[in-house]
């Protein structure tokens, strides 16, 4: 018989093209990777879809990098993107409203059970945004 590997051990990452059918690739390879570990987690497969979507939307034709990972209790959604933080201040806060805006389902989603979600510069070489969701997720 055998068993799924424990949920401590999930790791995906993938690099995927900043093009409108890239949600669709993130819904099916986090899918798999969940029912992979025999976890249960549909708020999951749609936050890693609405993060992939907006950044593809803001990041045209630009590679978009997603992570998931099972941590401390919760599944800890990353994707990163080259969309670098603008200089001008009021550019910055019209592109972050742009940003905040494109997630409204995915903040309904977080907070719905009990996560926490955000945006900000991205400490990886080469810049840019990172979006990253955390959803509850005890496997006890």
């Amino acid at each position: 018989m055998t068993f799924p590997p424990p949920p401590e051990g999930l790791a995906l990452s993938l690099t995927l093209p900043g093009e409108p059918h890239c949600a669709a690739i993130a819904r099916g390879a986090v899918r798999s990777a969940l029912r992979a570990h025999a976890l249960d987690a549909p708020d999951a497969v749609l936050a890693s879809s609405e993060l992939v979507a907006v950044a593809a939307y803001l990041n045209p034709s630009q590679d978009l990098y997603l992570s998931l990972r099972h941590r401390d209790a919760a599944l800890r959604l990353i994707v990163y993107d080259a969309h670098a933080r603008h200089a001008h201040p009021r550019l910055a806060e019209a592109c972050d409203a742009r940003r905040r805006g494109g997630l409204r389902l995915l903040a309904a989603v977080v907070r719905d059970c009990g996560g926490e979600w955000g945006f900000g510069e991205s400490r990886e070489p080469g810049g840019g945004t990172r979006t990253w969701a955390v959803l509850p997720y005890a496997t006890n």
